[in-house]
């Protein structure tokens, strides 16, 4: 077999495209070229799999081997691909069954010893994978962020010998288990422990209840910021689908767990950020730490019925 389709996800804001990794071996002097618009970090991938194959005891094909990456017009970037490109060439070279990776979509970076490193972004890869109707195969450290998503099937895997080892036949792998992120909510500061303000707390609350939104505007001091954390408290809980974005947003923009799950989010930005402090700047959501008047404030994550105060 001198051709083999994997499938990966790329990360565009909130969406997850599919990203077909087609490898092809043919006659000719030794080399790999990669191609379908990959950045820097991607083309180092080519490197980075030659000893990760070398390292796992396998035999990198010596021949002329090319990566398609399509669509050919979306770009790509990260170590996301590693994994996908691996089993790309391992199965085009005979060295792993192709039929097996048809059913599943890979993300995951690789190490030189052939360990599997966690990437950004899982989750909405994993909604989109589930939409496909394909299992996907995640670093363990990224295992418990995809099971999520109720209904898809998830391997987390710790290196590469063990994947080989399951689509060869040699030991399988079960689908992960969760172990299970804060599934009820943490109390919400308490509209009534607010003194007064009788009516911006009744304006809270027809915000609330008709889904509005609220500007509170006033000098400082004069308790905008206190009622803001408090309208939270008073919305209903987020559905799943609504936990869900909520949980894809955190998944891009931070490294950490999902540990407010699923905490609706609230955001306090400073009274002089600018506009370009709220809304972030670059082509992919980020979250940065800015210097402001001596203190570091967090930028803004947008995400579905956000609050915010002025």
């Amino acid at each position: 077999m001198t051709l083999a389709v994997t499938y990966s996800r790329a990360q565009v804001g909130m969406t997850a495209p599919c990203v077909t990794v087609e490898s092809h071996l043919s006659n000719g002097l030794p080399s790999l070229t990669l191609v379908g618009l990959p950045e820097t970090a991607v083309r180092e991938a080519k490197d980075r799999v030659r000893s990760v194959i070398i390292n796992s005891q396998f035999e990198f094909p010596a021949r002329r081997i090319t990566l398609n990456l399509a669509p050919a017009d979306l770009p790509k970037e990260g170590g996301r691909f590693d994994l996908a490109i691996a089993l790309g060439i391992l199965a085009s070279s005979g060295q792993i069954p192709v039929d097996p990776l048809n059913k599943v979509e890979c993300l995951g970076e690789l190490a030189l010893s052939g360990h599997l490193r966690p990437v950004r972004g899982v989750l909405p890869a994993a909604l989109e994978v589930r939409a496909a109707g394909r299992a996907l195969i995640v670093p363990i450290e990224n295992a418990e962020e995809p099971s999520l998503a109720k209904g898809l099937i998830v391997y987390g895997v710790a290196h590469l010998l063990d994947l080989v080892g399951h689509f060869t036949g040699q030991q399988s792998l079960a689908p992960y288990q969760a172990k299970g992120l804060l599934t009820h909510p943490l109390p919400y500061p308490d509209l009534a422990d607010v003194q007064g303000q009788l009516a911006a707390k009744r304006a809270l609350l027809i915000a609330a209840c008709g889904g509005h939104n609220v500007l509170f505007s006033g000098p400082p001091g004069t308790g905008k910021t206190l009622l803001a954390s408090r309208l939270p408290g008073i919305l209903p809980h987020l559905t799943e689908q609504e936990a869900l974005e909520v949980a894809a947003i955190y998944s891009i923009a931070s490294p950490q767990a999902l540990t407010q799950w699923p905490q609706r989010p609230f955001r306090a930005p400073h009274h002089t950020s600018s506009a370009a402090v709220l809304v972030g700047g670059g082509c992919h959501l980020q979250q940065k730490r800015l210097l402001n008047r001596n203190k570091c404030y967090k930028n803004l994550i947008r995400s579905s019925r956000l609050c915010l105060q002025m």
